[in-house]
């Protein structure tokens, strides 16, 4: 089975409604909606944003579905200015920017107990996903991307998150949903359209986007499931 998780409903409407033979159950607050998608077994969800719930959604659908891999798709803003919006970015490693106990010496997002500061995605997963959004016509760009529980909206913020993790894009789930898989052994992608520069002209940005990057990804993902 696959897994696909996005944080908002317009980021996984296009896929719902593409699911065959839906069968619906709510755990914690999470709708899972399970069927079938061109003869596959998939599993879809909507987590809110924010890392807890994506962790909370991950781990639960893991427990009740027991996927072998998991997508998370959706949108985020550029941390780089190779990346423009509109363009698609997939993960080769994922990290969590605000993850901060550098008071006892630990290097800006060090993940206690992993011991690690980034998480690498599954590498054929991955260059799948690639292949569809070029598939797909996109512009897409491989990199690290990063994960906090602060919507990016100031170039402060933007060039303190590239210049210390080198990522190229930032969001607030993928990290955690990368944690969650990471321990459990699941194999996993994250997978962002780009809505907004993460700067001061996000907040005008994001909201005339969102809905144009989210069905980009959602379309990506289908081409993927077809091939």
């Amino acid at each position: 089975m696959l897994g696909i998780i996005g944080a908002m409903d317009v980021e996984i409407a296009l896929l719902k409604k593409s699911v065959a033979s839906p069968c619906e159950k709510c755990v914690a607050g999470i709708t899972f909606v399970s069927g079938k998608f061109e003869g596959k077994e998939v599993c879809v969800a909507k987590c809110n944003p924010g890392k807890v719930n994506a962790a909370l959604c991950t781990q639960l659908m893991i427990d009740l579905y027991a996927p072998e891999q998991i997508i998370n798709l959706g949108i985020g803003c550029s941390l780089s200015s190779d990346v423009v919006i509109k363009d698609v970015v997939i993960a080769n490693e994922v990290c969590q920017y605000d993850i901060d106990s550098t008071c006892v010496g630990d290097p800006l997002g060090f993940i206690s107990g992993l011991n690690i500061i980034k998480i690498e995605t599954d590498s054929t997963l991955s260059n799948a996903l690639m292949k569809s959004a070029k598939s797909c016509g996109c512009r897409a760009h491989l990199g690290c991307i990063a994960s906090g529980d602060t919507f990016v909206a100031t170039q402060q913020l933007k060039d303190e998150i590239a210049d210390e993790f080198g990522a190229i894009c930032g969001e607030m789930e993928g990290g955690a949903i990368g944690h969650v898989c990471f321990v459990n052994s699941v194999a996993f992608a994250v997978l962002r359209t780009v809505s907004d520069g993460g700067d001061e002209s996000a907040q005008l940005d994001y909201p005339v986007f969102k809905e144009v990057a989210a069905d980009i990804s959602s379309k990506i993902i289908l081409d993927f499931l077809k091939n």
